[in-house]
């Protein structure tokens, strides 16, 4: 489904719209609507709460711990940006000059984020079913995928690796900090070996260090 397809199902087209708003094009905008960053907080609420619903249904033998590491496994940035991806949401968004020529339509936290406001105007729009659908479609389906790699976090396994190898654990430092208090957005860079190994980008110092730790495992196994 691309986001034509997908703007067909809103009955209400300035939600649909909103949700694709970023603050950035707010701020030369500021008379025309508000950015999604409402529609996300909702969206966000409305994700964690389906996915861990299904997965408890789904699982009923697994602990809280597994349930845990599982959702993490299906609701971060990487896989959240890759469905904007696929319904082409980067080439839709509404963003400022700056913001589009550093590259906002393809910024995996961006991406995430409209995600999350697209779920959320899809409960505004036609209710919690409605939302249900979206997420079962476009995140649940890859659950089976996401059974056969491990659960264990990505700081987890890096740090098992380092120090595999005798060296030194993994330190993880913010290199950037942008955004409001209420949406702010955490580059962290990761250093083992002398050197950075790895960069990531999150919507908490959490999420950016598990990137950052994907990313340098990925450098560590070529």
């Amino acid at each position: 489904m691309k986001s034509e397809s997908l703007e067909k199902i809103f009955k209400d087209k300035k939600l649909y719209q909103q949700a694709l708003t970023h603050k950035s094009w707010v701020n030369e905008h500021p008379d025309d609507r508000e950015s999604n960053e409402r529609l996300e907080f909702l969206g966000d609420a409305v994700l964690e709460f389906i996915v861990s619903g299904d997965l408890y249904k789904k699982f009923p033998d697994k602990e809280e711990g597994y349930l845990t590491a599982l959702r993490a496994n299906l609701v971060n940035t990487t896989n959240l940006s890759q469905i904007a991806l696929s319904l082409d949401l980067g080439n839709k968004l509404y963003l400022s000059k700056g913001e589009e020529e550093t590259g906002g339509r393809s910024n995996p936290s961006i991406l995430a984020d409209t995600v999350e406001a697209i779920i959320g105007a899809t409960y505004m729009d036609a209710g919690l079913k409605a939302a249900k659908e979206f997420i079962e479609t476009y995140l649940l389906s890859s659950l089976e995928e996401k059974l056969r790699e491990p659960l264990k976090d990505s700081k987890s396994l890096l740090q098992e690796l380092v120090q595999s190898h005798g060296l030194p654990a993994p330190k993880y430092e913010v290199v950037k900090e942008e955004g409001p208090d209420h949406a702010k957005t955490f580059s962290i860079e990761v250093k083992f070996d002398a050197k950075t190994q790895g960069m990531g980008v999150g919507r908490n110092k959490s999420e950016a260090e598990q990137e950052a730790a994907k990313n340098a495992l990925g450098s560590f196994n070529k």
